[in-house]
């Protein structure tokens, strides 16, 4: 049945039969690409673990501008700290029972304080975990260039290569990355907790071999210290707790009960990490060190403890290796909280697709993308990113701590005020901690940070706009009306006779009603020896099609078609236009590079202009052998 415009289309063919997928389980086969609470330590605690190398240093370095007497409330300082890593860890305790599916702060804040405010959580929580990734890696990069200097100058592409690497293990699993890295965070626990172990019970002359020859830089002739250094200092300090939300926002991926055994996981977490910090304050002190240029307050522990022998590199290696790797926390926790934001239509939903690992690969690429572009617009350098960092982080825990005395008000349970009463006290220091660093640190870069938040949280109104709009003229959410029959008409783009061409035609005349074959025209004497011989030889072969056409004096290929189209749906309003665009799927994929890109000129073009379906035919050449 040929049509052309001003042709009726009447027809009536049974609907065609819808058959349903074989059933399948895939929480089965899921389940063993999922966390025990042991790989859940090695996977998701990498970014606490490795803040020991740097959150007693960021103290000492605060207290050392009061002196030697400034030096001596490192301990008190760390306790401080500790009692706050102790809060924290008893409400992301309640806070995975009471969100299994993940999400910390912002699950919390999404139920309790209001959507803004979840927002801002997230939007806290992406900041940090893209900046972990891109000081994690710094960090360990600037540890394995300080071992061998001459590597200083390729320092930004180590830096690529180790974040690659890291990518490429989580791409394979999150118990992939779990086992992988599980040696390094048990060589450098072990190694801390021998350290602190040997040092708490040496006897005798310490050796500091690591620090001779470097500068001090402890403060001179100052004997006082004010609140405010003590309230820098544990600010600094705090760096040391980032890190601990990442196990309630990536309980999905734990195996079942994912709930219990990230609440393990946590409770490890925090024991560990405060008895390493403790432990390390305690050298500090007992050791009278002092903070030396060039030298890490850990390295200068580790001279002290176990002698400047073998056990040394042992921890120095332990720590750059963990440090660089320290970057899997946020590949373990990002990925399932911008999950939760796609699915809450904040983020695009392709971010909540999983692939057959249960890994969601669009968060996992997207977060080594970014964190590849501050890489090298800092050019591997730690100091250049460090005053960004633990901002967002201090933001999420204080919400997630007002988000939960809320909680703790509405439920009320047996104990509800004492439970009240340690989230409120945490909100208020973490809160104290969220303004004290970004007044600290504002004009050193933390700016970017306050400018970054709401422009963030501004981006995810926006794309929950856009799908509410879509969701509308969707009608999403209501019973649609029933499917109905409509007359069909087929337009197929052809420009030669060849098999593809009658592949085209067959799949055409089995969609519609009606078949229009259309070529485009141009002036010229080749392109006019090309019409004539294409008119002549479609007379010749007879194929039950007519063929029309459209004449193009600007040698375009697209705009006529669509064109031509449109006019169709004025002419026939009531008639489901197709366009099927038949296209060459070569063996190989370089082939690819041989094409002349047509198929893909008319799609845009008719789906810019139109309303018709687009269904693009491809036919496969398969790979010949010799």
């Amino acid at each position: 049945m040929s049509l052309h415009p001003g042709e009726p289309i009447t027809a009536d063919r049974p609907a065609p039969r819808h058959e349903e997928p074989p059933d399948t389980n895939p929480a089965a086969s899921g389940e063993r690409h999922k966390l025990t609470a042991l790989q859940g330590l090695a996977a998701l605690s990498l970014d606490a673990m490795a803040s020991v190398a740097y959150g007693p240093e960021s103290i000492v370095l605060v207290l050392a501008a009061a002196g030697a007497y400034g030096m001596g409330f490192t301990l008190p300082v760390t306790l401080a700290i500790a009692v706050l890593l102790a809060v924290l860890v008893a409400s992301y305790r309640q806070v995975i029972a009471a969100f299994p599916d993940g999400g910390g702060s912002y699950a919390v804040a999404k139920r309790h304080l209001g959507r803004r405010t979840s927002l801002v959580a997230a939007a806290s929580l992406i900041l940090d975990y893209v900046l972990n990734v891109a000081v994690s890696v710094t960090a360990g990069v600037a540890a394995l260039t300080s071992a061998f200097p001459e590597l200083y100058g390729q320092r930004t592409g180590i830096c690529l290569g180790v974040l690659a690497l890291v990518t490429t293990v989580n791409l394979r699993g999150v118990v992939n990355s779990a086992k992988a890295f599980l040696v390094p965070t048990a060589v450098f626990v072990g190694s801390i907790l021998v350290m602190i172990t040997v040092g708490l019970f040496r006897d005798g002359p310490v050796s500091t071999a690591s620090a001779a020859g470097h500068a001090s830089a402890l403060g001179e002739g100052a004997t006082a210290v004010g609140a405010l250094l003590l309230l820098k200092a544990f600010a600094a300090g705090c760096s040391a707790l980032t890190g601990v939300e990442a196990v309630a926002n990536a309980v999905p991926s734990f195996r079942a009960p994912a709930a219990r055994r990230a609440q393990h996981t946590e409770v490890a977490l925090g024991a560990l990490l405060g008895v390493m910090l403790i432990g390390l304050s305690v050298l500090i002190g007992r050791f009278h060190l002092q903070p030396v240029e060039g030298v890490t307050v850990l390295a200068q522990l580790a001279d002290a403890s176990l002698g400047h022998n073998a056990a040394f590199y042992v921890v120095q290696f332990a720590t750059m290796v963990l440090l660089a790797l320290a970057a899997n926390t946020s590949f373990g926790g990002l990925p399932v909280l911008m999950s939760l934001l796609a699915r809450d239509h904040y983020l695009p939903h392709f971010f909540a697709l999983k692939g057959d690992r249960q890994v969601h690969r669009h968060g996992v690429v997207w977060l080594a993308a970014v964190s590849g572009i501050l890489l090298v617009f800092s050019g591997g350098d730690t100091n250049t990113l460090v005053p960004l960092f633990a901002i967002g982080v201090f933001v999420g825990f204080t919400i997630c701590q007002v988000g939960m005395v809320r909680h703790w008000n509405e439920l009320r349970p047996g104990g509800w005020r004492v439970k009240a009463s340690l989230n409120g006290l945490g909100a208020l220091l973490t809160g104290i901690s969220a303004v004290v660093v970004t007044a600290t640190k504002f004009t050193e870069g933390a700016w970017l940070i306050v400018l970054a938040l709401p422009l963030l949280v501004l981006t995810f109104g926006r794309i929950h706009r856009a799908y509410g709009q879509i969701g509308a003229r969707l009608e999403l959410g209501r019973v649609p009306q029933p499917p109905y029959r409509s007359p069909s008409l087929v337009v197929v783009p052809v420009a030669g006779l060849s098999k593809l061409t009658t592949q085209a035609l067959t799949a055409a005349r089995s969609l519609g009603d009606g078949v229009l074959a259309v070529t485009v025209t141009h002036s010229g004497r080749e392109d006019q020896q090309a019409a004539d011989a294409l008119r002549r030889d479609w007379q010749l072969w007879k194929p039950g099609v007519e063929l029309i056409e459209i004449h193009s004096e600007r040698r375009a290929l697209g705009r006529p078609l669509s064109l031509y189209v449109r006019k169709l749906s004025e002419i026939h309003p009531n008639v489901q236009i197709t366009v099927l665009i038949p296209e060459i799927e070569p063996a190989r994929i370089w082939q690819r590079l041989l094409q002349n890109q047509r198929g893909s000129v008319v799609a845009r073009a008719v789906r810019r202009d139109t309303d018709a379906v687009i269904c693009r035919l491809r036919f496969r050449i398969s790979s010949t052998s010799s």
